[in-house]
């Protein structure tokens, strides 16, 4: 086993004993994987801004189910016949996880991985007087059909505003990694999604449907990654309830009806 699997095994096993991880963070109900074949083991994205847990209404989905990379991320209607809309979670675990696995940088681990941000007091032993949160983060792979395709929602490049949200190989940076911005929001229902990639720290950059446009639209409005919005409270996070729900995620599993 490698040390990225050894260190997510680990992760998984803390969460089972420990309580809610991160597919659980945002889960609030259970729609019935986008096929059967999929299984309850899919997951099903939706965004705040056109649907509910209830009636998510519009789901992430492959642009015509094209299982390559740089394939567009989209939303679109809610089927249980369309495999571009099977996605399973590839890697769970908190920012440190990810850290220790070698995807993300030391500066992401610092500011969402429990890094310090406040001075220490004098030892010894010394220690660290306000922590940031350790936030939750995973991977989102395609899997058409409950098949694992190795290609992982993420950005190709490090992420600036306007980076499109495309597939990309699983596993191997930070740019398929997103991190659940639990600490913006008041409830673990919906959250925007922090790249792993994020250079940002004031205003990180989420994952975000295009303003003006629908899912319905030719073309397809694919999905990006720009600053999170709001106004910026303390801990460099916007004031919980001013987020744009085009940036607001939410996840059920299961068959989608």
């Amino acid at each position: 086993m490698s040390i990225k699997s050894k260190v997510f095994a680990a992760a998984a096993a803390l969460t089972l004993v420990g309580g809610v991880g991160a597919v659980g963070a945002l889960t609030a109900g259970t729609a019935d994987a986008a096929t059967p074949s999929c299984g309850s083991t899919c997951v099903d994205f939706f965004g705040q801004e056109f649907g509910t847990f209830a009636s998510p209404n519009f789901v992430l989905d492959t642009l015509r189910q094209g299982e390559k990379v740089g394939q567009p991320q989209i939303l679109f209607r809610t089927s249980n016949s369309d495999p571009a809309e099977d996605y399973t979670i590839s890697d769970e675990g908190s920012v440190s996880d990810f850290y220790t696995a070698g995807l993300v940088s030391p500066e992401v681990a610092l500011r969402y991985g429990g890094g310090c941000e406040a001075g220490y007091v004098a030892g010894p032993p010394a220690m660290c007087t306000t922590s940031y949160p350790d936030l939750s983060a995973y991977e989102i792979e395609y899997s058409p059909y409950g098949v694992d395709s190795g290609l992982c929602v993420g950005v190709g490049t490090t992420a600036v505003a306007g980076t499109k949200v495309t597939l990309q190989p699983c596993g191997a940076s930070a740019n398929t990694v997103w991190i659940i911005d639990s600490a913006t929001v008041d409830t673990t229902a919906v959250a925007p999604l922090i790249n792993g990639s994020d250079t940002n720290f004031s205003q990180p950059f989420v994952l975000t449907y295009p303003t003006n446009s629908y899912p319905t639209d030719m073309p397809r409005a694919g999905l990006y990654v720009t600053n999170l919005t709001g106004s910026v409270g303390t801990n460099f996070y916007p004031t919980p309830g001013t987020v744009n729900s085009q940036q607001l995620w939410g996840e059920d599993t299961g068959p989608l009806t």
